[in-house]
């Protein structure tokens, strides 16, 4: 298991971790505590993200495909997650709570092709299956985990302490990815240095005496 891998396994752990906190109460705050907030309108939220970020991935991934700054554009994605929690703490009606999930939506779709295209381009030839395996368990026990967890928390300290806790480690999610985006750079540096020098020997070479 390479380092890009480890680290984007390690991201994901603390961005899908700190959602786990707040996915099994999320219903129920917008139901208490927002503005024409019920059942119905919790679902019509989660469909808006899923419409919304089903409709960017598609084209998005084709872009990405072709794009050499696939970590970029990862950030940028994980960046607009980490922004959500952080608005459920200001947001008092429902029509605000519609603009979050679209904006969940929008960053998934930026983030999830990208993730998946680093995560495949990284993969271990023969281990692929494990690796995954390694991702789908950290990740699903994280989860599971967090999930306690944040009813507890909103139960004890509130809603707003709970987003908090998962904004923060949506941020410490996005640091990681700056830290590959850093190495992944620093990489791509040495190879043209590499690749220059390799030319100017060869052109050394060919000169004549």
């Amino acid at each position: 298991m390479n380092r890009t891998i480890k680290l984007l396994m390690l991201s994901d752990i603390f961005v899908l971790t700190g959602f786990g906190l707040i996915q099994p109460i999320l219903a129920i705050f917008i139901n208490e505590g927002v503005a024409g907030g019920t059942i119905l309108t919790a679902g019509v939220a989660s469909t808006l993200f899923l419409v919304t970020k089903s409709l960017v991935q598609l084209p998005f991934s084709r872009y990405i495909d072709e794009s050499e700054n696939k970590t970029r554009w990862l950030i940028l994605g994980t960046a607009l997650i980490a922004s959500v929690p952080v608005m459920y703490i200001f947001i008092d009606n429902i029509y605000q709570v519609y603009l979050a999930e679209m904006l969940y939506g929008i960053g998934s779709g930026l983030a999830y092709p990208t993730w998946v295209g680093l995560w495949s381009l990284n993969l271990n030839p023969g281990r692929e299956s494990f690796e995954w395996s390694v991702y789908s368990t950290s990740t699903g026990l994280g989860t599971a985990a967090t999930a306690a967890a944040g009813a507890a928390i909103a139960s004890l300290a509130g809603f707003t302490v709970t987003f908090i806790l998962t904004g923060l480690m949506c941020v410490l999610g996005c640091g990681i990815l700056l830290m590959l985006d850093h190495e992944s750079a620093s990489k791509g540096r040495e190879a043209a240095i590499l690749g220059e020098g390799k030319s100017k020997s060869g052109l050394d070479r060919l000169s004549p005496d």
